[in-house]
């Protein structure tokens, strides 16, 4: 039989571990990298959004990237990529809902929002940094 108070935390952990990969590679290997600042910032301003929100979204997964994989302040940090996620949600929900659509579908992203809602629900879970720990001297990181 399956003990949930023992699984919880390392299911949690596994989401948030996934979110923070994805985020750092979204943010630094694909918009950073692949299609650099200026082409990031090029193809919000395509958009009619203010270039200026492409290097904020940059630098808002890297470093929710690197928070979630952290541990540190998970439920403010997920609450904080959900707007993110729902910007990409209403910019691909005209391409119908599979991603693999030209432009991009809208169910990765709307999938991605819900476990962003869930991530938060939950914490951290198991192997987190834990920011009021760290000041105070006591054990750092949940196990």
């Amino acid at each position: 039989m399956i003990d949930e108070a023992s699984t919880t935390r390392y299911a949690a952990a596994l989401l948030r571990i996934s979110q923070g990969l994805l985020f750092l590679a979204h943010g630094a290997i694909l918009k950073l990298g692949t299609f650099g600042l200026a082409g990031t910032m090029g193809f919000f301003g395509s958009l009619g959004y203010p270039p200026v929100l492409g290097a904020v979204v940059i630098v808002a997964e890297i470093l929710g990237g690197l928070a979630l994989l952290a541990g540190v302040a998970v439920r403010w940090v997920s609450l904080g990529l959900l707007p993110l996620m729902l910007g990409a949600l209403l910019q691909h929900a005209g391409n119908g809902w599979m991603f693999t659509k030209p432009g991009g579908g809208w169910e990765f992203p709307a999938f991605w929002a819900v476990a962003l809602v869930v991530q938060a629900g939950l914490g951290a879970g198991a192997w987190a940094l834990d920011a009021r720990k760290l000041a105070g001297g006591q054990r750092a990181v949940s196990a």
